[in-house]
Order: structure tokens, then C-alpha cells, then sequence
């Protein structure tokens, strides 16, 4: 009988093969992957990881290129054990495995993180950067946690179901691909619609065209000559924003 199983429109894109300049750390119940900057920083950047969770080498990297930018960067387990994604699993059970890891539902990690970073590390400066499922949870936290937080990016994610989703309490950076499988661009134009009607805090929402979801850490900048100027422009942007707001 053939297989019908769905295959996952969240590419995985290009697995690389890196170990990461930083350490695994306990942070009270949860794992966490941490680097510090070469020079003492008062800033941090809680790193959300994608469905493909915690250890995939690609968010790592983006840790590490935040951490080079001045910015203790910390990537928690937020599946607190929990199996991550898997691109070989059927994505007709998508939902059936998102249902114990509701990116709106973190509290219980980020105040462990905020409690380790503020008493451990030193942070008075504190953002969010999240890819994926760290996108929707990334809009979760410019939703809940200012002025702890002080500004987030959410890199391909958007929350779909909170009446309050639009009402952000810090500043945000949206960044989403034109065609995303995961993420239809008449949803993007709605949540820039309604939060330039709601919104009273700064945001930015931008697309970057001929793009795929994944596209600023899954894609390898180095073997995708095409997509180079547009993975580099938007990790550019997320630095920019970080520095403005933080």
C-alpha cells in the first residue's frame, strides 16, 4: 500500500555540520546552549528554537553570530525533554505532536531564563529572537513580557489565535518569506493591516521576496548564491533592530 503520508512543508534546509562555539548549561528544570561575547555585555538574547528544537546546529549558529555581536546568547530546551520535529515524521500529525508544546505557553521557562541571565550573567538588557515555533513564541513575549523583554524578532512566525495578538507591548520585527509554505502571505498582509491599526508600540514587518520558509538560519549562505543578499540583509536587520531597541 503507498504511503500517504504529508510531507513536512517546514524544510529543514541545510543541516550543518557545526558544534558551536558556546556550552550546554542547566538552567533550573530545562538544558540550555549559552555563549558569551569576548568582551563583558549587560545584554542578552533569549535564542527560540524552530520545531526541529534545541541542539539543531543552524539555531546554534545564530546563537553564536548574536554572541559575536556583543550579546549573551542563550538557546533553551523549551520542550523541556520533549522529542523535537522530526522531518521524517507525517505532517498530517503535526498538530497532534504541537499539542504539549504550545509556543504561548512558556512562562515557566522564560522566567527561568530571565532569573539565570539577570542573577548569573549580569543581563540589564534582555531581547528575544525566535525562528519557527520561536517566531510565534517570540509575538507571545512582545505580548506579555515588557518591559523585561525589552524588544523581540520573530523571524517567520505569527500567532493565529489571541484576540490580544495585535496589541504588542514591545518593540517587534517581523520577518517572513514571500513563499512560505507554512505561512500564506494574505496572513502576513493581515497581521500588518491589523496591527497598523492597533499597534502603539514600533514594529516592522517586512518580506523578503523569493524566499522560503527557513530562509535566515536553515538556509547555508555560502552554497545558495541566490539567496545570499537576501539571508544576509535580514540577519541585518535583526542585528539593526536589536541595537536600536536594546
Amino acid at each position: 500500500m503507498a504511503n500517504e503520508a504529508k510531507p513536512c512543508p517546514c524544510d529543514i534546509g541545510d543541516r550543518m555540520d557545526y558544534g558551536g562555539l558556546g556550552q550546554e548549561v542547566q538552567i533550573e528544570h530545562t538544558k540550555a546552549y549559552i555563549v558569551k561575547p569576548s568582551s563583558a555585555s549587560d545584554k542578552a538574547i533569549i535564542v527560540i528554537q524552530d520545531i526541529y528544537g534545541w541542539q539543531l546546529p543552524n539555531t546554534r549558529y545564530m546563537a553564536d553570530m548574536l554572541a559575536a555581536n556583543g550579546y549573551i546568547a542563550v538557546c533553551p530546551d523549551f520542550y523541556v525533554g520533549k522529542e523535537p520535529w522530526s522531518p521524517e515524521q507525517d505532517w498530517s500529525k503535526f498538530e497532534e505532536w504541537l499539542q504539549d508544546k504550545k509556543p504561548t505557553n512558556i512562562n515557566k521557562e522564560v522566567d527561568a531564563v530571565l532569573r539565570f541571565l539577570k542573577e548569573q550573567c549580569g543581563a540589564k538588557h534582555i531581547g528575544a529572537v525566535g525562528f519557527c515555533w520561536g517566531g510565534v513564541a517570540t509575538h507571545y513575549l512582545s505580548l506579555q513580557y515588557h518591559p523585561e523583554i525589552k524588544t523581540g524578532v520573530s523571524v517567520y512566525g505569527i500567532i493565529r489565535e489571541r484576540e490580544d495578538r495585535y496589541d504588542l507591548k514591545s518593540p517587534t520585527l517581523f520577518i517572513f518569506a514571500e513563499n512560505d509554505a507554512v505561512i500564506p502571505l494574505d496572513q502576513v498582509r493581515v497581521l500588518e493591516a491589523k496591527l497598523k491599526e492597533k499597534c502603539t508600540v514600533d514594529y516592522l514587518v517586512k518580506i523578503f521576496p523569493n524566499q522560503t520558509h527557513g530562509f535566515v538560519h536553515r538556509k547555508r549562505e555560502d552554497i545558495n548564491p541566490a539567496d545570499k543578499p537576501y539571508i544576509q540583509e535580514a540577519r541585518t536587520d535583526l542585528l539593526n533592530w536589536l541595537k536600536k531597541y536594546m
